[in-house]
C-alpha cells in the first residue's frame, strides 16, 4: 500500500467521531491543524467523559472526580488545537457496546446533520486497540453514513507496522494483545507532523495529563513526540 500526503487536500468539512477524550488528540491532531490551516472546518464529537480510564496518580487525578477532571482537559487539549466545535453524547465509557445500537446511530446522524462534513474520522471494524468502545463508535458513524444516503467519505485511524516495531517495548505495554490493530482498507493518508504541528499536538497530548502523564514518563520526552509525529488513515467509506 501506498500514502499520498496530499490527500487531506480533499477532505473538505472533517467530523470527528470518537470514544474517549484523547481518541481525537492522538488520532487526528495533526490532520485537523493542518486541515485547518487551509481553511477546513473541523468539529468532534465524543461519546464519552472517559470516566472509567486508568489514571496515572490516583492522588493527583482522582477516580471518583475523573469525569469532570477529562472533560476539562479535553476543553483545554482542544483550545491547543484550535478545535472550537465540539459535542459531549454523554454516553457510559466502558459500556457503549450494551447500547441499543440505534440510538447510537441517532447520535451521530443528528452530528451528521448538523455538521455536513465532507468527511468524517473515526475508528475502523478493529477499533484501532481492539477497545469495544471503539470498535462501537466505528460502527455507529459507518452505519449513519450508510444510512444517510449522503456523500461522505470515510478515513479510519490505522498504524503501519513499523510505527509500533520502533518501539516494541512501549507498544507491549499500551496495546497488551501485542500491537495495534490494522484497519482494513486502502492506505490513503499518511499525514506527517513536525516542527509547530508536533509541538502543539505534544501540548494538546499534555493538556490531558491524567490519561497522558503516565506513558511520557515510561518512554520519554523525546521518544514520545516521535511516537506521535505520523498519522494514518485507510478509507472505510461505505460502498
Amino acid at each position: 500500500m501506498s500514502a499520498d500526503p496530499s490527500a487531506i487536500d480533499g477532505l473538505g468539512t472533517i467530523l470527528g467521531v470518537w470514544a474517549h477524550p484523547d481518541d481525537e488528540a492522538y488520532l487526528m491532531a495533526g490532520t485537523a491543524m493542518r486541515a485547518m490551516d487551509r481553511g477546513v472546518r473541523v468539529t468532534c464529537v465524543t461519546a464519552t467523559a472517559g470516566e472509567a480510564g486508568e489514571t496515572a496518580d490516583e492522588e493527583r487525578w482522582p477516580q471518583a472526580r475523573l469525569a469532570e477532571i477529562r472533560r476539562q482537559e479535553m476543553a483545554d487539549s482542544l483550545a491547543v488545537l484550535g478545535i472550537d466545535d465540539h459535542e459531549w453524547l454523554h454516553l457510559p465509557d466502558g459500556a457503549l457496546a450494551s447500547i441499543d445500537p440505534q440510538h447510537g446511530v441517532d447520535l451521530v446522524t443528528a452530528a451528521i446533520d448538523r455538521v455536513r462534513p465532507d468527511t468524517i474520522l473515526t475508528f475502523g471494524p478493529d477499533g484501532m486497540t481492539g477497545h469495544p468502545d471503539h470498535v462501537t463508535v466505528g460502527e455507529w458513524a459507518t452505519r449513519a453514513v450508510a444510512e444517510s444516503g449522503v456523500d461522505i467519505s470515510m478515513l479510519a485511524a490505522t498504524k503501519i507496522q513499523a510505527w509500533y516495531d520502533e518501539f516494541p517495548a512501549v507498544t507491549a505495554e499500551v496495546f497488551p494483545d501485542g500491537g495495534p490493530c490494522a484497519a482494513p482498507g486502502e492506505l490513503v493518508a499518511e499525514i506527517e507532523i513536525g516542527g509547530e504541528y508536533l509541538d502543539r499536538k505534544v501540548r494538546a497530548l499534555g493538556a490531558q495529563a491524567s490519561q497522558t502523564a503516565g506513558l511520557v514518563d515510561l518512554m520519554g520526552a523525546a521518544n514520545y513526540r516521535t511516537w506521535n509525529a505520523v498519522e494514518y488513515w485507510v478509507d472505510i467509506t461505505p460502498a
